[in-house]
């Protein structure tokens, strides 16, 4: 079998979708995608395809370390999304050519099911408790929210007693025993978030994300000290050179890598691994498309640890389209008592409606995050 083209499509609302076609008629889909720089990832996409057309896409190892060493340049968001489209795909196109799912080629699956939470709120937290009830009525037993809006160095109390307001709504509103997610999204710096941390206790949180950026380490292992709630991060970290500073600091409890940031199938799941010989629990980030989903579910089939999936049905980002428009087969991803189940079809074990990704694409999308600013006009991490 030998690999004959790879075709990008930018659909919105935000996503960039991956093709990988064989001279044996088996194609194979990837999300790779770097939110804001879906453009870019899509070039850095024809840029590796170089080494790819002719190669046998079975070969995956192989591929995922050229593709990842070859460069010498290497490592990074860009880079690393490009490669974890290709990998989901080449993943995709085994399965499809053996008849079974990723997961069974990965050594067979540890769970039937997984966890998931709904995103709650916007980018601003607000009016976040009747959403919250509207996803326990929906069978959600676990939400995420954002905590905060922006937050200087050292901030006014205020922006503190709003957080714990939209936090201890949401608790109110969902009682004790849903599972509240609440992401800092690293808009808060050091002095603010050891007060922040410290003020959520009462809340019993599922997590608390990014309390801090994951690059200020000695900040992470202060409030990891300080604070008994756990400590979820990994979304911006892209390999497992990455994840291995914050493992053998014991600076999280809840690792977060992004299958379609962090190398795809084939490096999630050895970070994945790492995380477990630390006892550290895995909860893989994706707030992204079906394909991407669909990736994360075949890892969570195998991964020990892992314990919740994001995903992102009805989230705020799903403007022009949801995450069920691009498949054929939306059943696969059933969502019953707060869990969904482990697609079993060949493959990915989804079915790519390639007729709307083509129409779609014609609209296509120039997502951007939104450029925040305090109030003294300095810029505001979103």
């Amino acid at each position: 079998m030998k690999i004959t083209r790879l075709t990008t499509f930018i659909v919105p609302p935000r996503w960039c979708f991956l093709k990988i076609e064989t001279d044996e008629g088996i194609t194979g889909w990837g999300e790779p995608v770097l939110e804001g720089r879906a453009h870019t990832v899509a070039a850095a996409v024809d840029e590796l395809a170089d080494y790819l057309i002719g190669k046998d896409p079975r070969h995956i190892e192989d591929h995922w370390t050229v593709l990842y060493r070859g460069g010498f340049y290497r490592g990074g968001g860009v880079h690393m999304s490009a490669l974890a489209g290709i990998d989901q795909a080449l993943w995709d196109i085994k399965g499809k050519a053996l008849g079974v799912p990723v997961s069974e080629l990965l050594g067979g699956n540890v769970r039937s099911h997984i966890k998931v939470y709904s995103w709650i709120g916007g980018d601003r937290p607000s009016e976040t408790a009747a959403a919250a009830q509207a996803a326990v009525a929906r069978g959600f037993t676990a939400v995420k929210m954002n905590g905060t809006e922006e937050v200087q160095y050292v901030d006014s109390y205020d922006k503190v007693e709003r957080c714990l307001q939209n936090v201890a709504a949401v608790r109110e509103a969902v009682g004790p025993n849903v599972g509240i997610g609440v992401d800092f999204h690293g808009r808060v710096h050091r002095p603010m978030a050891k007060v922040l941390v410290k003020e959520l206790e009462p809340y019993k949180l599922m997590f608390i994300e990014e309390p801090v950026l994951s690059e200020h380490e000695e900040a992470l292992k202060e409030i990891a000290r300080i604070s008994s709630t756990p400590v979820a991060l990994g979304e911006r970290l892209y390999s497992r050179w990455d994840f291995k500073r914050v493992l053998q600091g014991g600076y999280a409890d809840i690792i977060q890598p992004d299958p379609s940031h962090a190398g795809g199938i084939t490096e999630t799941r050895k970070i994945a691994s790492m995380a477990e010989a630390y006892d550290v629990a895995l909860a893989l980030h994706c707030p992204l498309g079906p394909i991407a989903l669909a990736a994360n579910l075949q890892l969570d089939a195998v991964c020990y640890n892992a314990f919740i999936q994001e995903q992102s049905l009805g989230i705020h980002y799903n403007q022009a389209n949801d995450l069920m428009d691009y498949v054929s087969n939306p059943g696969v991803f059933a969502y019953q008592d707060g869990m969904v189940a482990i697609p079993t079809g060949p493959g990915l074990g989804i079915e790519v409606n390639e007729d709307y990704v083509r129409e779609r694409a014609q609209e296509g999308h120039r997502w951007r995050n939104p450029v925040w600013r305090h109030r003294d006009g300095s810029f505001a991490e979103w």
